[in-house]
């Protein structure tokens, strides 16, 4: 081999973009063994693949090239573990982030089909979900005018501290004392935000009146359990229920159903992914057993 190469040809030696060791000279992490006095181009030696090394391991962990530079010249095992342990942490940190950014979109995206397949309406037997194009002689319609007990699997959320209305009854004062005790409670308020009665009676007496507002974090420290439910929906803004929790206690008590256990208000749309508030979808469920 060559005693110097060219740039290009250090370059195809290497892997590493021309562009990229240009800027690294620019930077003064990695510079050419000489250069020409009269052209000013950029010559490198064959054993200079050694430092190449050195800066695209330490790159690919995510340590800045400014960092490299500074510990070039006198980097000692005892440095490098320090700085790889920092590194460490910091991904370790990312990598938190990046699980919590899935889960949050993962949440959403559950809710949000979910919520597209409802307006389409689907069919369900026996209180558990079947594609609208099967065909079954007990089915039943479902969409959102319809009041049904359906499966659901378990769900789990943090809920935030107890609420306290005031006389005009809006929801606004508990909702950001609920959004300024999150950081303290680890609530990531970017997940679904839902409301939580302690029972039907609760809901009955004021149903846009959460006693909690809680987030739809699947880390939480509260979890509904896997069962059967009595369901409703509402279109409308935040707490705007209109006469549904009539019209479940009603079902309730035709179809001889007992309820129990809080009462769980969950948007499968809210301003994430429609802008008219009146287009937001409220999902209510409260455990249920036939009496």
């Amino acid at each position: 081999m060559k005693d110097f190469l060219s740039i290009k040809e250090f370059s195809q030696f290497s892997g590493i973009e021309q562009t990229t060791l240009r800027y690294w000279d620019d930077l003064g992490i990695f510079m050419p063994a000489k250069r020409d006095p009269e052209n000013n181009y950029r010559y490198y030696t064959p054993d200079q693949i050694i430092a190449v090394n050195f800066i695209t391991v330490l790159s690919s962990l995510n340590v800045p090239l400014k960092t490299i530079g500074e510990i070039d010249n006198e980097r000692t095992p005892e440095k490098i573990v320090r700085l790889i342990e920092q590194q460490e942490k910091l991904l370790d940190m990312e990598m938190r982030r990046l699980r919590e950014c899935y889960s949050i979109i993962h949440k959403r995206r559950e809710f949000m089909n979910y919520g597209i397949k409802l307006m389409a309406g689907f069919n369900i037997v026996d209180g558990v979900r079947i594609d609208a194009d099967e065909s079954h002689a007990d089915a039943i319609p479902i969409d959102v005018s319809k009041i049904s007990v359906m499966y659901r699997d378990d769900a789990a959320a943090i809920l935030g501290p107890r609420n306290h209305f005031d006389e005009s009854g809006e929801f606004y004062k508990p909702f950001m004392n609920f959004c300024n005790h999150a950081e303290e409670l680890r609530i990531n308020l970017n997940f679904p935000i839902g409301g939580y009665h302690d029972n039907m009676e609760s809901f009955l007496k004021a149903p846009g009146q959460p006693d909690y507002f809680f987030s739809m974090d699947p880390t939480g420290n509260v979890k509904r359990e896997a069962g059967n439910y009595l369901i409703g929906f509402s279109l409308g803004y935040y707490g705007q229920f209109g006469d549904l929790a009539h019209r479940m206690e009603t079902y309730a008590k035709e179809n001889s159903i007992t309820t129990f256990g809080p009462v769980y208000t969950m948007y499968l749309f809210d301003e994430i992914c429609v802008k008219d508030p009146s287009q937001y979808l409220a999902q209510v469920c409260v455990a249920v057993k036939k009496k």
